[in-house]
């Protein structure tokens, strides 16, 4: 254990955030979202919520200021009549760590696969909430 570090980011999942670069993506999948079969690199959350884990991973990770948008969400499929609340805790989430960054950008659906397939890592986790894949673009850590 670490000072600091939310017990619910597992070594596995540090390790993924400290290698990320400036740009590159991690994906936060529901627990119906293909990850083994689209990620590079996998890492397991089972039975975590994506909230938890999204405030968790905010704390140490910093969102692109320079991308136009620096979170993706997966659109509702056209004709789908799905409520999507929990896009509502995201942008509450988000603005407590990063209040200028709560435009997001919602990307169809096969395109957001096809983005996860080019992300840098992939969080599998326990979400049960239909459409509550996200995507975050790292950004940079500042010096003081």
């Amino acid at each position: 254990m670490l000072k600091g570090i939310p017990a619910i980011v597992s070594p596995e999942l540090l390790k993924i955030l400290m290698e990320m670069g400036h740009g590159d993506e991690i994906v936060l999948g529901d627990g119906n979202f293909p990850a083994a079969s689209h990620a590079q690199r996998l890492v397991r959350a089972d039975g975590h919520a994506i909230p938890d884990l999204l405030d968790a991973v905010l704390k140490l990770f910093p969102l692109d200021p320079y991308a136009e948008r620096a979170v993706a969400l997966m659109e509702v499929v056209p004709g789908d009549t799905v409520e999507t609340p929990i896009w509502d805790e995201y942008h509450r989430i988000v603005s407590q760590h990063e209040p200028e960054r709560t435009d997001f950008e919602h990307v169809e659906r096969f395109a957001f696969y096809e983005r996860a397939k080019q992300a840098y890592a992939i969080v599998a986790t326990g979400e049960s909430a239909l459409y509550a894949n996200i995507i975050l673009k790292k950004g940079v850590i500042k010096p003081d």
